[in-house]
């Protein structure tokens, strides 16, 4: 499960931005926000998305 959403709107980002700045598919990480999310994703893409917000790939993560 991720916390993708979570991370994104503390940094005031939309995920039509978040995908510019990430190089993600706004698609991907609409996919990786819906709650309860079983949506697998290549390791490289968790990094991107991370670089982008700034934070490290465990912190997108519910553990």
């Amino acid at each position: 499960m991720y916390r993708v959403k979570e991370v994104r709107e503390e940094r005031k980002l939309s995920q039509e931005k978040l995908s510019e700045i990430s190089g993600v598919s706004r698609a991907t990480i609409a996919s990786l926000e819906v709650p309860n999310s079983k949506t697998a994703t290549t390791t490289s893409t968790l990094i991107k998305i991370a670089k982008a917000l700034e934070c490290s790939v465990s912190d997108i993560f519910l553990w």
